[in-house]
């Protein structure tokens, strides 16, 4: 079995967060999804379970941090800038909060987080490692 990533997020609302997800360019998986969880699809390697307040409870017993919190901050990679603009733009329109840091452009890498509705932070980015100063380390 090839190695996958699967992110697991309490969500409020959970046909919401399907619909934001979608919006973004995931797609869901209709075997891994009932009425308390949804499995959304980036690519072959990474999947996003939605998961209920209640179904996260069966996994642990820790706090669900506050929507203005910053546990973890997920970077996706995309094609080009462009993506990346759709990305944000698509997030504010569905529920969720574009910009939420300055915007980071360094030429050969380019990225704008945002958040979704339950406040998880999403940092959508393009980079053209070929295009980085020697030395360079990103941020």
């Amino acid at each position: 079995m090839s190695k996958m990533i699967f992110v697991n997020l309490p969500v409020t609302d959970l046909k919401t967060s399907m619909a934001f997800y979608a919006a973004l360019g995931f797609t869901n998986n209709p075997a891994f999804t009932d009425e308390t969880a949804a499995c959304m699809v980036w690519s072959e390697a990474i999947y996003v379970m939605l998961l209920t307040h209640a179904k996260w409870r069966t996994f642990t017993t820790r706090e669900i941090p506050p929507p203005t919190s910053s546990e973890v901050s997920l970077a996706l990679s995309c094609e080009n800038r462009e993506a990346v603009d759709a990305m944000n733009a698509a997030a504010a329109a569905n529920g969720g909060v574009a910009d939420i840091n300055p915007v980071q452009d360094l030429g050969f890498m380019y990225g704008r987080d945002l958040t979704d509705p339950d406040g998880h932070v999403w940092g959508p980015f393009w980079m053209d490692p070929a295009a980085m100063p020697p030395g360079h380390q990103p941020s």
